[in-house]
């Protein structure tokens, strides 16, 4: 028989026949309590196997008193769909008003609704009591879903709705089994032989007996020893089962409801959220900044204080931004359903998604904090864009794998799947160490860039561009991001690289005034000795320009590349360094070698000039020394 990985849940009234619908249905008896047998009324959460045309299933009965509402919300977060039950003799009651919004604020889609106790109204009454609860049920997820006549005491009606169940297994898309394992604990208890063992539905992901395994928020750590699914054995547990899992040596009387099993380096507790809500439409309904609320999500209820983002108070039907601090630790992650409820007079006010675990209350007054969380908010319903939300919002420009995996909740593998899809719609980019860099932030350095840059033509037009070292000492960025936003720069035609500094491709070099003059004055200097170059106080005497004025001409040459610094001292002209490589190749051709004392006969120069050309050679990877030998590293062919 094929498990797979779907729940359905009861939802609705006390006493409206839904435990004894699960025991037709899967032959299960939900109740294990003594109480709960006593009285006839589900007090815990009930868990069954269920058999589905060859197709095993999980089923979760819900209590429906209203003192138990707490324990129904812990059981509807694992629902993948929900057989919402109504007495026939009673109709629409205050419970199955609660249920049904509880659910639709958690997020279920799929349902169908059993009318139960048939038996109790006659025939021409039941037309009546489906229109009565058609009109309830128009305009929520329900609205389409069918309404099926049954008996629980004389069978009547039950092939429909077996039926009906078929047909709405086959509508819902299984939970995914590739994030992050995580289960909400909804009962600890000990077995002798096993130790402590958990039971719930798991939200996402898959665990395997053996896996390391993380209880949370109290940290214990372990390995599962043993897996129960649906009742039997089993080596694997994945999101949407109903599921036991022993981890033996944990003290069980530790662990209670709300607790949270997972896999370590991924979750942890915390006590500031913000999430998207929305406020049921009740009358009277306002909830001021301060209030104090019951917060649910997945088996945990906790108290916590609630704050608007906008405003100091939210009515009815209203929706926003808010934050909650709870006063005991919560673990969940972005995009996890919670519910609201006033703990007096105890009813449900909203619910919504979380957005994200914060470390502190935000200001929502504060320029953008607003509009940054509101993004925030519509992205956590997809995977893919909050994955490139948080390559866009990181702290830094880039961010690693492993900071997206644990901000994300999503497993390095299945994150690297994503990255791979948005790398290649070029919407982010990744640099070396596997760093990723967003679009829009390599936009707005190239913006800043590109600003720097003109900048610096409009001050110096006499430069061929901006170097490399004064970009840097710019800008604070890394290299790796200077350098990919520069390539993006160069081939999207908005930036060059000449005589290795950056400028726009419009700009050329224009020299003001009388310093064309001057500069060509200078460079005929170093052409005239090639390689007994002057000093710049020699240009200085011969040429009768101050010496400040002549370091900045030199500076403007050396920029254009017309004069190169051999050493700290020297500088020789481009064209001499060029006849010095070819008369050092030609030498090499004939004798193979090169003795350092014969290149200054070779230049017709002095060791003061010949032996720091040499030594420039050997940087710049034309020759290889040896003692006092050079040998060239490749002739040219």
């Amino acid at each position: 028989m094929e498990q797979i990985n779907i729940t359905i849940g009861t939802a609705g009234h006390v006493d409206h026949g839904k435990t004894a619908l699960i025991k037709n249905l899967s032959g299960c008896e939900t109740d294990r309590l003594k109480e709960e047998k006593e009285r006839g009324m589900s007090i815990e959460l009930g868990f069954a196997p269920c058999k589905i045309d060859d197709t095993q299933i999980g089923i979760v009965d819900v209590p429906g008193h209203e003192n138990f509402i707490k324990t129904m919300v812990a059981g509807a977060h694992g629902m993948d769909a929900v057989i919402l039950v109504v007495a026939a003799d009673d109709g629409v009651m205050p419970q199955t008003r609660e249920h049904l919004d509880i659910l639709t604020i958690l997020g279920v889609q799929h349902g169908i609704v059993a009318l139960t106790k048939i038996d109790r109204v006659s025939p021409e009454h039941l037309p009546d009591v489906i229109a009565k609860v058609s009109a309830f049920l128009r305009g929520t997820f329900l609205e389409d879903a069918p309404i099926l006549p049954v008996s629980n005491v004389t069978g009547e009606g039950f092939d429909q709705f077996l039926e009906a169940v078929l047909t709405l297994v086959r509508t819902i898309t299984p939970k995914r089994t590739d994030g992050v394992f995580r289960t909400p604990v909804e009962r600890v208890f000990s077995i002798q032989g096993y130790g402590t063992v958990m039971s719930g539905i798991p939200v996402s992901g898959t665990a395997r007996v053996g896996d390391e395994v993380v209880l949370l928020p109290h940290n214990f750590t372990g390995s599962i020893r043993r897996i129960e699914v649906y009742g039997q054995n089993s080596e694997t547990v994945m999101a949407g089962q109903c599921a036991a899992i022993n981890v033996g040596h944990w003290d069980h009387r530790a662990i209670s409801r709300g607790n949270t099993l997972t896999i370590p380096g991924y979750f942890s507790s915390a006590e500031w959220f913000v999430c998207s809500l929305k406020l049921l439409s009740h009358d009277k309904l306002r909830l001021k900044s301060g209030t104090e609320v019951k917060f649910h999500t997945g088996t945990t209820e906790a108290v916590a204080l609630f704050y608007p983002l906008r405003g100091g108070q939210m009515e009815n039907g209203d929706e926003g931004l808010v934050q909650v601090r709870t006063k005991t630790p919560v673990v969940a992650g972005p995009g996890d359903h919670f519910l609201l409820r006033m703990p007096s007079p105890a009813r449900t006010v909203g619910g919504g998604q979380i957005v994200e675990a914060v470390d502190r209350r935000l200001k929502g007054n504060r320029p953008n904090v607003v509009e940054d969380l509101q993004a925030r908010a519509e992205a956590v319903h997809d995977e893919r864009s909050f994955v490139e939300y948080c390559v866009r919002r990181s702290k830094a420009p880039t961010i690693g794998e492993s900071a997206l995996a644990l901000r994300t909740k999503i497993p390095v593998g299945r994150l690297q799947e994503i990255l791979r899809e948005l790398v290649n719609q070029q919407t982010i980019f990744v640099l070396d160490a596997r760093l990723y860099l967003h679009r829009d932030t390599a936009t707005e350095i190239g913006g800043k860039i590109m600003e720097l840059v003109n900048d610096f033509h409009r001050r110096s037009p006499e430069s061929p561009g901006l170097s490399w070292k004064q970009l840097r000492q710019s800008m604070s960025f890394e290299k790796t991001i200077l350098d990919a936003v520069v390539d993006r720069l160069k081939e999207e035609g908005r930036l060059v690289e000449r005589y290795q500094r950056l400028a726009a491709p419009s700009h050329s070099s224009t020299f003001q005034g009388e310093d064309s003059k001057l500069l060509e004055e200078i460079e005929t200097l170093y052409r005239k000795k090639p390689f007994r170059p002057p000093s710049a106080e020699d240009v200085s005497q011969q040429t009768n320009i101050p010496r400040q004025k002549v370091e900045k001409l030199l500076g403007i040459l050396r920029e254009h590349e017309r004069l190169i610094r051999v050493d700290e001292r020297l500088l020789f002209h481009s064209e001499a360094v060029a006849r010095a490589q070819e008369i050092l190749i030609a030498h090499f051709r004939k004798e193979g070698r090169l003795e350092s004392v014969q290149f200054k006969y070779l230049l017709d120069t002095t060791r003061k000039f010949a032996l720091p050309m040499l030594d420039y050679l050997d940087r710049i990877g034309i020759t290889r020394r040896v003692g006092n030998t050079r040998y060239p590293r490749e002739l040219p062919s």
